[in-house]
């Protein structure tokens, strides 16, 4: 029996939606972003060069923490946890499971992947083409409940871009210096670490479970302040795409030797 729009006792209409505006422009370019991510982003992980510039101690955050044997010389921050990687393994293969796993799971990007690429629904009065809906509760997506726990481990990892962060504070001979690629670097952090806290699971753990704001006052001012940043939540998610694209795109042509740092200080 035909379910949702198209049941019998559902007016038949032949129009796909009745809706005049460009409402395919949203999941639209919302794909185009995302695919062009996930496209660049496999592939720099798969080239496994081009990640640290030893003259300006810059890490990409793709390829941090580089704890592999197979890392070249200065970019293991934490030292090497492992031995050489096989040429066909990642050395980036912690980093790209837990951040794909934090963004993948992510309610905003969930909203955006269901509705630019498996139309469901496209947009708010246009009917999926799916006739049968189960949810999350069913293998694969029933694994996107995992979100609060890679969020965990995202925080981890954000205090580790933190220390790379200061790492790019070394001038060329060792001592204090900064130049355009450390600001980069800082930027990137900021839009990382506002789409980190303003994550749903972030409200949820901050305040979620309390049922007496009063009695827990500090946790109320916390919880405030990441709802606020929680209304902007998509802005950041997608701005911080674009950061992390461009802070890795600028590390890349420092260690590859295309074009030299702009340097402010030493």
């Amino acid at each position: 029996m035909t379910t949702g729009v198209g049941a019998p006792r559902r007016a038949q209409i032949a129009e796909r939606t009745l809706r005049k505006d460009r409402w395919w422009l949203y999941p639209l370019t919302t794909a185009g972003v995302l695919g062009f991510f996930v496209v660049y982003a496999t592939g720099r992980i798969f080239m496994n060069k081009w990640y640290w510039a030893d003259q300006y101690h810059y890490l990409t955050p793709i390829y941090s923490p580089c704890v592999s044997t197979s890392c070249v010389p200065g970019s293991s921050h934490l030292g090497h946890w492992f031995g050489a990687m096989p040429v066909f393994i990642p050395i980036a293969l912690i980093t790209f499971v837990v951040l794909a796993g934090f963004r993948g799971t992510c309610y905003y990007y969930r909203k955006a992947g269901y509705r630019s690429f498996f139309f469901a629904p496209a947009a708010c009065a246009v009917p999926e083409p799916h006739k049968k809906y189960t949810g999350e509760s069913r293998f694969p997506l029933v694994v996107l409940n995992l979100h609060r726990y890679f969020f965990y481990a995202a925080l981890l990892f954000g205090l580790l871009n933190v220390y790379d962060g200061i790492q790019a504070f070394r001038g060329q001979d060792g001592g204090f210096g900064f130049g355009l690629g450390t600001v980069i670097i800082w930027v990137n952090l900021i839009f990382l670490w506002m789409y980190t806290l303003s994550c749903h699971a972030c409200r949820h753990i901050v305040g979620g479970r309390l049922k007496h704001f009063s009695k827990h006052p500090m946790r109320y001012r916390y919880w405030t302040f990441v709802s606020k940043l929680n209304g902007r939540h998509g802005v950041f998610a997608m701005t911080s795409l674009v950061t992390v694209i461009l802070t890795d795109a600028y590390i890349m042509a420092m260690s590859a030797g295309w074009f030299a740092d702009l340097r402010f200080v030493n």
